[in-house]
């Protein structure tokens, strides 16, 4: 499974740095973006095996860019996992009904985030 395209759309760089290394030292490859609108471009032009998006971002958050991911037949189908510090149980189920494929929140544990990516990618 690994050798796979993640997509990692998130605007803080530490957390960035973070996601890309774990994946990375897994034998995934990785793409970069800090906003929605540069990630959407990304998600058209790359077509990731995965993406892995941020809710809270500049201009377009992240809910906003799922709708239009699953908009388009291009990225329809392109698994998305929200990873954000918004941990509530509401949140989460504000999240998880937007039709994202899983959750995951920040600060991330590397093992049980290691697992949720599989797990995702294997569906």
């Amino acid at each position: 499974m690994t050798g796979e395209l993640i997509l990692i759309i998130e605007d803080n760089e530490n957390n960035r740095i973070l996601v890309r290394d774990v994946l990375e030292a897994s034998g995934f490859r990785t793409a970069e973006a800090q906003t929605a609108e540069e990630g959407l471009k990304l998600a058209f032009d790359l077509a990731p095996a995965l993406i892995l998006m941020d809710i809270q971002l500049p201009g377009m958050n992240g809910l906003e860019a799922l709708r239009q991911l699953r908009d388009n037949p291009a990225t329809r189908s392109i698994p998305v996992i929200a990873v954000t510090a918004s941990a509530t149980t509401q949140d989460r189920l504000h999240i998880m009904a937007a039709g994202f494929d899983a959750y995951q929140t920040k600060p991330i544990a590397v093992k049980p985030f290691l697992a949720v990516v599989a797990n995702t990618l294997r569906r």
